[in-house]
């Protein structure tokens, strides 16, 4: 990349954990350009409401982008509602063949409870293993932390929160400040 060109949007890191019969999605609120913090307080973490069934998402990426993709992602809940799952690939596969959609850079985690998943630009509708997910800049760092931290006794919320703090400490595009939505049984 030579140096006159747009340095990028950096800056989310969304941890999604399932134990104990709820989900907890939480992201940070830091959002950089280049090297700069311009906000430190985004809500990247959101619960939508079509049809009555709550679905908690997250989203890394451009966020007019991500918004978009969850009126999208509302507008198929609303056409098979309670389908999670169902409408997530549909949502996939408007996303990748879609003349418009198919150019949007995002990455969402969605649940609803029972359900959780990552869906992607390239079609990818994913159900993590050992029931922990993560994207964005810190991504990695939170998926290893929380992968690690979900084998102890601390509840899916205490994982989530954790394994964020971890990932802040280690990658210069997230910050402390979460955004926690915990979703299932006993919510």
């Amino acid at each position: 990349m030579s140096e006159t060109a747009f340095p990028g949007w950096h800056g989310t890191t969304i941890v999604a954990v399932r134990k104990g019969g709820k989900v907890v999605v939480a992201g940070d609120g830091q959002v950089s350009l280049g090297q700069t913090v311009i906000k430190g307080s985004a809500r990247k973490v959101r619960r939508i409401s079509p049809g009555g069934h709550e679905v908690v998402c997250g989203f890394a990426g451009s966020t007019a982008d991500a918004f978009t993709l969850l009126e999208r992602l509302e507008a198929k809940l609303e056409a098979m509602p309670g389908q999670l799952a169902r409408a997530s690939v549909e949502l996939a596969k408007d996303w990748r063949t879609d003349k418009y959609l198919r150019n949007l850079e995002a990455m969402l985690i969605v649940s609803d409870g029972r359900d959780l998943l990552v869906i992607t630009g390239a079609g990818d509708v994913l159900e993590p293993e050992n029931d922990v997910a993560a994207i964005g800049s810190g991504g990695n760092y939170a998926l290893a932390a929380a992968r690690g931290l979900a084998e102890t006794d601390l509840d899916a919320e205490a994982v989530a929160r954790r394994a964020l703090e971890i990932a802040a400490e280690i990658c210069v595009y997230t910050n402390g400040n979460m955004t926690v939505e915990v979703i299932g049984a006993g919510k």
